[in-house]
């Protein structure tokens, strides 16, 4: 159809059309204004979708008949907000308001699905006023886009479950006292455990039936990994245990029709039990029962986006505002995971010592006196014999994985005659090799420097302190010209691999599954990891050193290369993990680090991170220690540290600089309260 208005718009000038269009809107208002409002609960209190923090609060509007119906707590609406139209959500229906003029109607309900439930509404209030951030930018992590097609269509049931809660105590057993704990979720309790596995555990089948034991109770259930491939573990886990039918996968990666039916499926109860990445945490599951976390320590738990939560602390969150059991586990142990053991707010599950020793045997190939009597040169190999001969010895039986903690083919390169670090002319960046016959190359720039010569000796020659993975397995197909060498990293991630003789070359976080376990696995340039300039180098070394070891076949051997004499080491050698966070946990509390204390920092420009120091009020038991210059992100940094004890007050004085630099719309800055490293 024609509109009747066209040929009358198109004849005016375009000012003329600017103000026809605005009368009309204006005309369009005095209507909307004029229309009678709802007999019943006439104010809807707003939640509008603004990165605002000095707007960060509800704003009351009236609800027009015509929309009673449909504005429901929870539903996706469309307001006036400074002379436009803004996304935002009911949290509340009511019979008055504290405003005193009249109120702005409802432009229109986008949708009537409640798909912001008052769990997750309270969530979202809580995590912001934690991070010092907006409850928008929570919601947007928590509720995701709307797809009106898949909203329309209804989703199925589930089907009746059959749970077999003998098959899940045999599955837990060695995991001390698992038992009583399955009991506690099996009669509708809500038990709290850190969990440790042990080397060569079906992480996956033991986590399916923690969720089985809960779901036999009525109740849902919740469980959180690091990426897409231990999603895919846990999915197969859960459909072997339960069936199909049960649950849904939740990922930020599953696409927005994907992402959004099972989204609904979730809300309207037709399922109840989730698995996914960091996304799948405010999942709003009914009669939630159980919320589980595998491998805490992992960065892709930590949210990059602003207000940065963790997954860790929102599930914990949920725990407590919901009365949910709590399960976090891992290989390796967090110093969070330790704190909750030391208040006594979760307790311990571990395996005995005697499976541990029954499971892996770990040793260290370094420069100890013994070993330079067997092998003259092995303080200066990167690959030493002992590590060749288990390779070997490996091959015999089946897959050896090597962990190397760097991508790439020579990431890091120095001058052969003196070491000092190779950089570009042009900007001074890094240079690398990217293949064996690639030139050297600016990691920044991307400038090949084919004739680079050292600016302080003036030697041509280049050495590279630090190996990538296709280096290494390059080296290795050489040392054993008869085995297959498989790389995993990067972009090119294998999930698993069979029970076949080969070498798999991986990168920390990228080591495939392998069926039957590793005969041998390798830890290659461990002195890596603990020189990184972090607060959380060891724990984290230790992390991904005990998550290669644990793929071992039982019985298999684990080899390090590196200082014999390293207490990182000495823990892996014994497997003793928890008296290793034990021993860093003191350290810390000695040093008035976190989890003993809480951190904020403050990143940006110089200008406005004085600024922000200068509106600052922290609590007085507040150290401000800064600020200092920073490369990434280029400025400088403020670390504010407070006693555990002040750490609601540090958040609530963070949120309130907020407020006040988004009121007088200063130059922005970052602020992070526990930062995932320091």
């Amino acid at each position: 159809m024609t509109d009747p208005d066209a040929g009358e718009q198109s004849e005016l000038l375009p000012g003329m059309r600017e103000a026809v269009k605005a009368s009309r809107a204006r005309s369009s208002g005095r209507k909307s204004a004029t229309a009678p409002t709802s007999e019943v609960d006439p104010v809807a209190r707003v939640l509008v979708d603004l990165p605002l923090a000095h707007l960060d609060r509800p704003f009351d509007y009236s609800v027009p008949a015509a929309m009673a119906a449909q504005a429901v707590p929870g539903c996706r609406v469309k307001v006036r907000f400074a002379g436009q139209d803004v996304d935002g959500f009911v949290v509340a229906r009511t019979d008055e308001t504290d405003h005193g003029g009249r109120l702005q109607p409802l432009r229109r309900v986008v949708s009537a699905e409640p798909v912001l439930s008052p769990a997750i509404a309270e969530l979202s209030a809580r995590l912001a006023e934690r991070y010092a951030g907006t409850r928008s930018d929570v919601l947007r992590l928590a509720v995701p886009p709307r797809h009106a097609t898949t909203e329309k269509a209804p989703s199925p049931p589930a089907p009746p479950p059959a749970v077999d809660l003998d098959a899940g105590r045999e599955a837990w057993a060695g995991h001390e006292p698992a038992a009583a704990f399955l009991d506690h979720l099996v009669r509708g309790g809500s038990p709290r455990a850190v969990w440790s596995a042990a080397p060569g555990t079906d992480w996956p089948r033991l986590l399916a039936h923690a969720v089985a034991a809960t779901y036999s109770s009525g109740r849902g259930a919740l469980v959180c990994v690091p990426d897409r491939r231990d999603v895919d573990r846990v999915d197969a886990a859960l459909t072997a245990v339960l069936g199909e039918g049960h649950h849904v996968v939740l990922t930020a990666d599953s696409g927005p029709a994907a992402r959004y039916r099972d989204f609904l499926a979730v809300l309207r109860g037709s399922r109840r039990i989730v698995v996914g990445t960091r996304a799948a945490s405010f999942a709003p599951v009914r009669d939630l029962g159980l919320v589980a976390i595998w491998d805490d320590g992992d960065d892709l738990h930590a949210e990059p986006r602003a207000p940065y939560p963790h997954t860790r602390e929102t599930l914990l969150l949920r725990a407590e505002a919901e009365g949910t059991a709590a399960l976090v586990g891992g290989v390796a142990r967090t110093v969070e995971a330790e704190y909750l053991l030391r208040t006594r707010w979760a307790r311990e599950l571990t395996p005995p010592r005697a499976l541990v020793r029954e499971r892996v045997r770990v040793s260290v190939a370094g420069a100890s006196d013994h070993e330079l009597r067997r092998d003259p040169h092995s303080r200066a190999a990167r690959i030493p014999t002992t590590v060749h001969d288990a390779i070997r010895s490996g091959l015999a039986t089946g897959p050896v994985l090597v962990q190397t903690p760097r991508s790439g083919y020579a990431s890091t390169l120095a001058c052969e005659r003196c070491r000092t670090p190779a950089r570009c002319a042009r900007c001074s960046g890094p240079l690398l090799i990217e293949a064996p016959t690639s030139p050297p190359a600016c990691r920044w720039c991307g400038e090949d420097e084919p004739a680079w010569s050292c600016p302080s000796c003036e030697h041509r020659g280049l050495r590279a302190p630090v190996l990538g993975d296709a280096r290494t397995a390059e080296e290795l197909g050489r040392a054993f010209p008869g085995a297959t060498v498989r790389t995993s990293s990067g972009d090119r991630v294998v999930a698993s691999v069979d029970a076949r003789p080969a070498i798999v070359v991986a990168t920390p976080g990228a080591e495939p599954v392998a069926e039957g376990g590793y005969a041998a696995v390798v830890l290659l340039d461990t002195w890596l990891p603990l020189a990184r300039a972090d607060l959380r180098a060891a724990e984290e070394a230790v992390r991904r050193w005990a998550n290669a070891g644990a793929l071992a076949a039982p019985g298999g051997r684990v080899v390090a290369v590196g200082d014999p004499a390293h207490p990182a080491l000495q823990a892996l050698v014994r497997w003793d993990l928890p008296g290793f966070i034990d021993r860093e946990i003191r350290e810390r509390q000695d040093a008035h680090l976190p989890p003993a204390s809480r951190l904020a920092t403050i990143t940006g420009d110089h200008g406005p991170v004085d600024d922000a120091l200068t509106l600052l009020s922290p609590p007085p038991s507040a150290e401000v220690l800064g600020p200092v210059d920073v490369v990434d992100p280029a400025g400088s940094r403020v670390v504010i540290r407070v006693p555990r004890a002040d750490g609601a007050a540090l958040s609530r004085s963070l949120a309130e600089l907020q407020r006040l630099r988004s009121a007088r719309k200063l130059d922005p800055v970052r602020v992070q309260v526990d930062p995932p490293s320091l």
